[in-house]
């Protein structure tokens, strides 16, 4: 096993471990302050609605990546397959049943308050429903807002469904918070927090299409998910977003005006040999693991689909403070996860193409269907479309049992080889590399 350094840390790093702790040691205290707690899911989530309530949004999928980077998820998981959980179902559920089951204790070690609010905001992924009904028994009596989300069947948002969904906002979700929370819904309190919300959304654009720059300044995947985190959560429509992005934006010119490349847990990448899309979530319980064989190999990440779990921002939505029932809805049905296979293969496509890509990679996940339906369909229509050289490797979100780091640095040191090979043949016959 690789040697693990303690990681580096810049200064917007230190700002969103600081923003998190806050929100862990609030929701620690909600006996004291009698602040309501929301369960809900990242993608396609109410993050504005829930602040503008004065509730405050737990996330179950990033307890249990939280569990998974800190060595714990095995246990949780055991406990759930106790209970008849199969090995086949989602590990984020198993982990996040398996952790309430063994105290709820959150990654700082507050214990996390029950819900007083399950709010399913159905985006795409079908186990959400039955993670919910497993929530609703764990959690008697505790009220359930369905927020149910259409497909873009046809590749676009229409207007039926934007009705259907406003709707369901304004006659389902806004009155159970009503009740839970005992405050009336503040429109322009929502609209107000939109204009952080759409500030937030434009400095992450621009972080993200920052790799398109060579080297690339950042990675777009291990890096990406820390960069995510706060828009993706529970800081979405705050000043303190609005805050991290523009130092982490700051920081990340800095290092293209010094020709530097992405910063990695053991410091500075130091030459970039290798530029990937990935398809795909990370493995959460090696994390610093996996993206080591990546780094060493001089491999950086130059756009994912991952990052865009819970919001396509580089398509152009914002959220508009003037329509911010139809901003929530829009966004909803906008998140990758609630888009079609034509659509996943063009926007991938695309992202091969504009961030000059030397290959395409999928971390196929064991347990979750969301991202792995489809996948070598995407893998055979990319290598169609793009010619790059294309890989495929599997692993699972947090169970341990499920990454070979043995099995997937063979592979990865295979399909760069590969990739080495081929920008050889390219810069031998003239083409620039």
């Amino acid at each position: 096993m690789a040697d693990i350094k303690d990681a580096i840390k810049e200064k917007s790093m230190v700002i969103q471990k600081d923003m998190l702790a806050d929100l862990f040691k609030e929701l620690g205290n909600t006996k004291e302050t009698g602040k309501k707690v929301v369960y809900t899911f990242v993608p396609g989530n109410l993050t504005e609605l829930i602040l503008s309530f004065d509730m405050l949004p737990v996330y179950p999928e990033i307890n249990a990546l939280q569990s998974g980077m800190r060595k714990k998820s095995a246990e949780y998981i055991r406990e759930a397959e106790k209970l008849g959980f199969s090995e086949d179902v989602c590990t984020y559920v198993k982990c996040d049943i398996g952790m309430m089951l063994k105290g709820n204790i959150g990654p700082t070690g507050e214990t996390l308050p029950p819900p007083d609010l399950l709010l399913l905001s159905y985006t795409g992924c079908f186990t959400f429903m039955k993670w919910f009904e497993n929530l609703e028994r764990l959690y008697p009596g505790v009220p359930v807002a369905m927020l149910h989300t259409p497909y873009q069947e046809d590749g676009k948002i229409t207007p039926e469904q934007l009705e259907y969904m406003v709707k369901q906002l304004k006659e389902e979700v806004i009155p159970k918070m009503e009740q839970v929370s005992g405050k009336a819904f503040d429109m322009d309190r929502l609209s107000k927090m939109m204009v952080n919300s759409a500030k937030a959304e434009d400095l992450l654009v621009k972080i993200l299409e920052s790799a398109k720059h060579k080297p690339s300044p950042i990675d777009a995947y291990f890096a990406g998910v820390y960069y995510i985190g706060p828009i993706f959560t529970a800081f979405r429509g705050t000043d303190a977003a609005v805050e991290y992005y523009t130092e982490l934006y700051h920081e990340v010119q800095e290092r293209i005006r010094l020709g530097l490349g992405p910063i990695t847990p053991e410091g500075e990448m130091k030459e970039e040999k290798f530029r990937l899309v990935v398809e795909g979530p990370p493995n959460w319980t090696n994390f610093r693991e996996f993206w080591k064989i990546f780094y060493d190999m001089g491999a950086v990440i130059v756009a994912s689909s991952y990052t865009k779990v819970g919001g396509v921002y580089d398509l152009g939505f914002r959220h508009d403070p003037d329509e911010p029932l139809e901003s929530l809805a829009k966004y909803c049905m906008g998140c990758y996860t609630n888009m079609n296979l034509p659509q996943r293969v063009n926007l991938l496509a695309d992202y091969v193409k504009e961030y000059k890509a030397d290959g395409f990679l999928i971390n196929s996940i064991k347990s979750c269907n969301s991202f792995s339906a489809g996948q070598l369909m995407i893998m055979r229509e990319i290598e169609h479309r793009s010619g790059v050289p294309v890989g495929f490797i599997e692993s699972d979100l947090v169970d341990p049992r499920y990454f070979s780091y043995a099995n997937i640095k063979n592979r990865l040191e295979s399909y760069f080889q590969m990739l080495g090979q081929r920008k050889v043949i390219l810069s031998q016959e003239g083409v620039e590399v």
